[in-house]
């Protein structure tokens, strides 16, 4: 084995970086550094020298203190350099940095994050994006040939035996169109699985069963006259509250949802019929003037005592 295939299968240890000591002149250059900081500060704004980094060969950043409001831990960074073999340093850019301990603004959020319910107002605009998770294409009927449409025979055998397959009689083209848009189907992009779970978490945190209203009700909302039942694959759990005296009138609200507002909580008794009165006192009744003379209370007149006139 020769001494050069020793040496190419010999493993090589990588040379560490090292990092390369200030270059004299440019570390020398302080108050070149100093100058340069308040200029583009203001004087009296840069503070004290607090160090010098080698960024490369003959390149040096001198830092100072900020002593700006509000800029607390921040420094001014000046970088100064020259060329090789000569003596003049050169001034290369000032930048205000941010220290260790720098007081710094919060993270940048973009809009669409920083969106809360409420903040939409007459005029607003709120853009949706393309990716949007919370959407899915949805069915506009621009793929489906016109009902008139000159097509050929081999691709409209091929479409009425699709058609065949899923339902009993074959429908005409277009008729599926006009039943979608009748439908509501007729937009570029519907609610994805995942828009319908996260509207249904949302809805249900705020009139759900685990609302404290719900878990004071008499009766949940399943059973109640005012609920108006929403369409689609929500039926199942949610509806719309019509009661004008419930505090979720004209919100969409859990079928376990309740409130005292119900239909069927406190329905009013029909009041009984009171009875007929002992003594009417509102009534008149007719006594007559004489007794009957057959009723054995009163005396015949004595005919002899009608010419006197009196009895």
């Amino acid at each position: 084995m020769s001494a050069a295939t020793t040496r190419d299968r010999t493993p090589r240890t990588p040379r560490a970086s090292r990092t390369p000591a200030p270059d004299r002149l440019c570390a020398e250059a302080v108050d070149l550094a100093r100058e340069a900081a308040e200029e583009a500060a203001a004087p009296g704004v840069v503070g004290e020298h607090s160090g010098v980094v080698a960024e490369g060969d003959r390149v040096v950043t001198h830092f100072f203190e900020c002593k700006e409001p509000g800029y607390r831990g921040w420094r001014w960074a000046v970088t100064v350099t020259r060329a090789s073999r000569a003596k003049n340093v050169t001034l290369d850019e000032t930048v205000l940095l941010p220290g260790s301990d720098a007081l710094l603004a919060p993270e940048w959020v973009p809009w669409s994050e920083r969106l809360r319910p409420g903040d939409l107002g007459p005029g607003d605009l709120l853009p949706t994006e393309q990716d949007d998770p919370r959407l899915e294409p949805g069915y506009t009927g621009e793929d489906a040939p016109p009902p008139n449409s000159a097509v050929s025979a081999e691709l409209a055998d091929h479409l009425d035996a699709e058609d065949a397959e899923v339902t009993d009689r074959t429908p005409t083209r277009g008729a599926i169109a006009a039943v979608a848009d009748e439908l509501g189907m007729g937009r570029a992009r519907v609610l994805s699985r995942y828009g319908l779970r996260i509207a249904a978490d949302r809805w249900d945190e705020s009139f759900g069963p685990r609302t404290p209203m719900a878990q004071a009700a008499p009766a949940t909302c399943q059973s109640c006259a005012f609920l108006i039942p929403l369409a689609g694959s929500l039926r199942q759990s949610f509806g719309l509250c019509a009661n004008e005296l419930s505090p979720a009138d004209g919100r969409v609200v859990s079928l376990a949802y309740g409130c005292g507002g119900h239909s069927e909580a406190a329905v009013m008794p029909t009041p009984p019929r009171p009875a007929e009165p002992v003594l009417d006192s509102t009534a008149v009744d007719a006594f007559p003037l004489h007794p009957p003379t057959d009723s054995g209370s009163v005396t015949p007149p004595d005919p002899t005592s009608e010419d006197l006139g009196h009895s």
